[in-house]
C-alpha cells in the first residue's frame, strides 16, 4: 500500500488506475489519499477499470477554494469524469468520499451506473453534528489531532496494526489547508443530499462497520430504506476503515454490487 504511479488530468486532478472494462471510480475519505483503495484496486481491477482519485487538497490533487462546500466537491467529481471522458461510471466513496458519491448519484442522473457509500454519514444527531463542526473549527485554526480520529476509526486495541500505522502516516502528512477545507465540507454536508435518495434509482450499496460510532449502522439502514434500489450491509467486528481492515469481505460485497443490473433513473 505504498505510493503508486499517478496520472494528472488537465484540471489538476491526480489519479491511478488498474484494469480494463466497465469503469469504477473510487473516492477516499478526508485526510487520506488514493492509496487507501489499494486492496480494492488489486482485486476489482481484475474485472473492471478501477480509477482511484486523490480528493482535492489531498495527495497530488489541486485544492479547491477554502470556502468550498460539499456541492463544490461534487462538481469537482463531475469535472474529473469529464476530464477522463467517462460518460457513465460506477462510483464508490468512503466517508467524505461517500458524501461526494451520494451527491453525484443525486445530481448526475444516469451518468452514475451504480453507487456505493462505504461508512457514509447521514443526518447526524445534534450531539454528533456539534462535535464534528467543533473539530472542523479546530482544524481550520491549525489544531490538527491525528490520534483522536484514528481512535474512533480503529478502536483502542488496533494501534500496533500495520493499517493503523499506515493511516497515521497519511493523516500526519496531509496538506493542512486542503484537509481543513475538506473537513469543513464533511462536517456540514451530511444533510446536503439527504432528501435525494428516493430519486436515486440505480443500485445503491450502503456498507459500514457494525462498530463504527460515527458512520453508524442506523445511518446505513436509513439511506438504504430511502433509496428504491438501496440495501445496507454491515461488517461485524469492524469500524470506520473497513476497506482496509476487512478488504476481502469488502471486495466480495463490491463485486456483488457491481454485478447488479443497472437501473436507469
Amino acid at each position: 500500500m505504498e505510493m503508486v504511479r499517478r496520472f494528472h488530468t488537465k484540471s489538476g486532478m491526480a489519479f491511478a488506475e488498474q484494469g480494463t472494462g466497465e469503469p469504477l471510480v473510487l473516492i477516499h475519505g478526508v485526510g487520506m489519499r488514493l492509496e487507501a483503495w489499494a486492496p480494492q484496486m488489486a482485486a476489482l481491477g481484475k474485472s473492471h477499470r478501477v480509477i482511484a482519485v486523490d480528493m482535492p487538497g489531498h495527495g497530488e490533487s489541486r485544492s479547491l477554494p477554502g470556502d468550498a462546500g460539499l456541492e463544490a466537491f461534487v462538481a469537482w467529481l463531475g469535472l474529473f469524469l469529464d476530464d477522463l471522458g467517462l460518460e457513465r461510471a460506477n462510483v464508490a466513496g468512503h466517508s467524505m468520499g461517500a458524501l461526494i458519491a451520494g451527491g453525484a448519484a443525486a445530481t448526475f442522473g444516469s451518468r452514475v451506473s451504480r453507487v456505493a457509500l462505504l461508512n457514509g454519514v447521514y443526518r447526524r444527531d445534534a450531539g454528533a453534528s456539534a462535535a464534528v463542526v467543533g473539530r472542523a473549527r479546530e482544524i481550520r485554526a491549525g489544531q490538527v489531532d491525528v490520534d483522536g480520529p484514528l481512535l474512533r476509526w480503529f478502536g483502542a486495541d488496533s494501534q500496533e496494526s500495520d493499517v493503523y500505522r499506515l493511516t497515521h502516516r497519511w493523516l500526519s502528512s496531509v496538506d493542512r489547508a486542503g484537509y481543513a477545507t475538506a473537513y469543513a465540507a464533511f462536517a456540514a454536508g451530511d444533510s446536503s443530499y439527504a432528501d435525494c435518495w428516493p430519486n436515486v434509482g440505480c443500485p445503491a450499496l450502503f456498507l459500514t462497520g457494525a462498530d463504527d460510532p460515527n458512520s453508524t449502522p442506523a445511518m446505513a439502514r436509513a439511506m438504504a430504506e430511502a433509496a428504491p434500489a438501496g440495501y445496507a450491509v454491515l461488517i461485524d467486528g469492524h469500524r470506520h476503515m473497513v476497506n482496509l481492515t476487512a478488504p476481502d469481505e469488502v471486495n466480495t460485497i463490491l463485486l456483488e454490487w457491481l454485478a447488479k443490473p443497472e437501473e436507469m433513473k
